[in-house]
């Protein structure tokens, strides 16, 4: 009977790390198609960030203006991809930080603080929060919130 007890807790400490390592699996692949948006941007490159994004893919912004909390809405993310490709003399560079990242089966949620830059220009900071789609081609990010002050802001 010890014999059939000790097989049956080393089959299970066996088991519990397999889940565990596709969940982080998941995690860094959800990152990496953070990451990829960031790099796209940074290189002005329309198609790069066009392949990450879902087709359908919306945004919204929270701030505040002169003292009322506003939220905009953009039904589509094209006008950002364009201004993306856009030749611009600076260099958007958002970086991030302290992201957390949530995964349950081909839905995922990415949020982080980022600070962002015009070049070498700090711009304003907040949260950006990514909801991730997995379909066939991999983790997309569907939707793109974020929150947006110039004061209060913290870099790594």
């Amino acid at each position: 009977m010890i014999r059939i007890t000790m097989a049956f807790v080393l089959l299970v400490a066996m088991a519990v790390p397999a889940p565990v390592a596709a969940q982080e699996s998941e995690e860094a692949a959800v990152m990496a198609a953070v990451e990829a948006m960031f790099d796209a941007m940074r290189a002005g490159d329309s198609a790069a960030m066009r392949a990450v994004l879902h087709p359908a893919a919306t945004g919204a912004s929270v701030s505040v203006r002169e003292g009322v909390p506003t939220l905009d809405r953009e039904e589509s993310l094209d006008g950002f991809v364009q201004a993306v490709g856009t030749p611009h003399e600076e260099v958007w560079d958002e970086r991030i930080w302290d992201a957390e990242v949530r995964v349950d089966g081909n839905l995922a949620t990415a949020w982080m603080k980022y600070a962002f830059y015009l070049g070498d220009q700090f711009s304003h900071c907040g949260v950006d929060a990514f909801q991730l789609f997995k379909g066939e081609d991999g983790w997309k990010v569907f939707h793109i919130a974020d929150t947006r002050r110039r004061e209060g802001c913290e870099t790594p």
